[in-house]
């Protein structure tokens, strides 16, 4: 950070009252900080060409940053998080843009599919398809390229979706910096698909392309509740790499008299010291977020799933990076996005106390 930059957020610092009313005209959360000043860099990702039953991710990042000034900043786990600013870069309008001009190309795609046709077959629809493809990796490789650009300059990264698709080029981004690490996926899916309805960077994909990064050397997923028969056998496959938490173990150890402490330890226990935290909001119960473009019954209550975050913080892990995704804002977007900015300002918090920013 340049010395200007550090005068500038100690002024910031000084003069802004953190109990105040929050500033909507301000960065994330009514925070005053901007990239340069800030220790954690918060990427929009407007993208859900790939989403394949509700989309509205896409509007996501915009709806979470105009409810983001309603957050309190007081967190028992580190009260001062906020002097390590935390900032969101501008909601990219041209990824916006390409997301609107593919929607009913997709639309037609889609309905291609749901009747029984074969993409092979069809010229019009490969082209779509490669369209999509195309579309969706260079929104990747962008998100990646700006990652490497951050965390270069020493930030900490996280990302707000957009579809769960989006995380891959921050992923990537983090297997430059690190060599051995972990990723925690809080989700109602395994999304460990092959090129699910032939898209190679689909939401229900992200995890089978993460396989392939050697870097991360365990995936973790919890709150899982639906999955295929290919999903089911990549996890029979890949022991070693896949540990995963059922809905309905954990539910089912819960009623038999354990508690979730017991369970958080063992999720705990099969992450390495550094984490990444995929957070997609169908992981939690769908009262918390009914315009999630796949909801599934059952899952994580919101205090299950901060107890979860808090806990790896306090058991000697070190979150370096995080995403929150899936948030969609429906009819009835307060209850979507209010729920999505604590989530938010919860994985930045951890992340800044567990790599000792404040």
């Amino acid at each position: 950070m340049q010395r200007k930059d550090i005068q500038s957020k100690k002024n910031k610092i000084s003069t802004f009252n953190p109990s105040g009313v929050g500033d909507t005209s301000g960065n994330i959360f009514g925070l005053p900080f901007t990239t340069a000043e800030s220790d954690v860099v918060i990427l929009p990702a407007p993208w859900d060409i790939t989403a394949s039953y509700r989309s509205g991710a896409s509007q996501g990042p915009e709806e979470v940053l105009k409810s983001s000034s309603q957050t309190n900043f007081f967190n028992h786990l580190c009260p001062d998080a906020w002097k390590a600013g935390i900032s969101m870069e501008e909601i990219p309008q041209h990824v916006i843009n390409l997301n609107k001009k593919l929607q009913q190309k997709v639309k037609k795609y889609r309905h291609f599919l749901q009747n029984g046709g074969n993409v092979y077959k069809n010229k019009k629809m490969i082209a779509i398809r490669d369209e999509i493809n195309e579309a969706s990796a260079s929104v990747i490789n962008e998100l990646e390229l700006i990652s490497k650009k951050f965390l270069t300059e020493g930030k900490y990264v996280g990302l707000l979706g957009g579809d769960h698709s989006t995380p891959l080029g921050l992923i990537r981004a983090l297997t430059d910096k690190y060599n051995d690490f972990g990723i925690l996926q809080i989700d109602a899916h395994g999304d460990l698909c092959d090129h699910f309805e032939e898209l190679e960077q689909s939401h229900a994909s992200i995890m089978f392309n993460v396989l392939s990064l050697k870097e991360v050397k365990k995936i973790v997923q919890v709150g899982i509740r639906e999955i295929s028969h290919e999903e089911k056998q990549r996890m029979d496959d890949n022991p070693e790499r896949i540990e995963v938490f059922h809905n309905q173990e954990i539910k089912k150890s819960i009623f038999e008299g354990n508690t979730w402490k017991s369970i958080c330890e063992k999720i705990s226990s099969n992450l390495p010291e550094k984490v990444y935290i995929t957070f997609d909001i169908d992981g939690l119960e769908p009262s918390n977020c009914p315009s999630t473009g796949t909801p599934v019954p059952g899952g994580l209550t919101y205090d299950q799933a901060m107890y979860l975050i808090d806990f790896l913080a306090k058991n000697d892990h070190t979150i370096i990076g995080f995403d929150l995704v899936e948030v969609a804002p429906g009819n009835i977007k307060d209850i979507n996005s209010i729920i999505a900015a604590r989530v938010l300002f919860k994985l930045a918090t951890v992340m800044i106390k567990t790599n000792n920013l404040v």
